[in-house]
């Protein structure tokens, strides 16, 4: 699946349903500044690290398993002249074990590092200073989705919860929400509809590729479950909290 998605998303530069705004919307709210020291569990391209160094002045430091992903954040962060202020780690999120407590721990789109929500608060929970910011991305239910929109969109029917029932998981959790940003219809149509197009360009490029078939299917379900169902009941944010205490129960 990793493979089919650097494929998919190698003309991206954030690799959630997020626009350059609303990331620097998201910096700006979460108070990054200069020395602000920031965490990226599962950084993708680190589109985020190096755009908030050269924005803002914070420092950071980002795991991905996807070695194609980490060569762009390599690029990225030398075109933006802040490969002294960031640094990539090929790795497993999940495994990371951070060398000291950090200002920011971020985890945007990728809770399935720790099992799903809960597990990976705990895993970003152990970088962060006590004062720290947790960002966590995460799906949310905009309405109640048909029983068909689970087995399209491959998640469970417990994965996520409504926007307020992602709030209960975040107190039951002991965090206290501060912050947020969601994304709209428009960031996750450029995030999906785009892919469609980059992996028309690949298999047309070289339609007897290995992976071929893989990337037809993956394109086709992709179409298929945005429409029918992603684009009308799935939202996506990033949400700023802060931590006061332990997981309930």
């Amino acid at each position: 699946m990793l493979r089919l998605h650097e494929i998919a998303e190698a003309d991206h530069r954030i690799l959630n349903p997020f626009t350059e705004e609303k990331l620097l919307l998201l910096g700006e709210v979460s108070r990054v500044g200069p020395g602000t020291r920031i965490l990226d569990l599962a950084c993708g391209k680190g589109e985020m690290l190096c755009r908030w160094a050269a924005a803002f002045g914070a420092t950071g430091h980002g795991v991905d398993l996807s070695e194609v992903f980490l060569a762009a954040a390599h690029e990225r962060a030398t075109e933006l002249d802040v490969a002294g202020k960031v640094t990539f780690e090929h790795g497993d999120a999940g495994r990371y074990r951070a060398p000291g407590p950090f200002d920011m721990v971020a985890c945007l789109g990728a809770t399935w590092i720790g099992g799903g929500l809960a597990g990976t608060i705990e895993l970003m929970r152990s970088a962060a200073a006590p004062d720290g910011l947790l960002l966590i991305g995460e799906p949310y239910w905009i309405d109640e989705p048909p029983e068909a929109a689970h087995a399209a969109l491959g998640f469970a029917p417990d994965a996520f919860a409504s926007l307020d029932g992602t709030l209960d998981r975040f107190e039951a959790a002991g965090l206290e929400l501060v912050e947020m940003v969601l994304a709209d219809p428009d960031s996750w149509d450029r995030y999906v509809a785009s892919q469609w197009w980059t992996i028309h360009e690949w298999l047309k490029a070289d339609p007897a590729h290995p992976d071929a078939p893989a990337m037809r299917e993956f394109a086709d379900t992709s179409r298929r479950s945005y429409l029918a169902y992603n684009r009308r009941y799935l939202g996506w944010g990033v949400f700023v909290l802060r931590q006061v205490g332990r997981p309930a129960g």
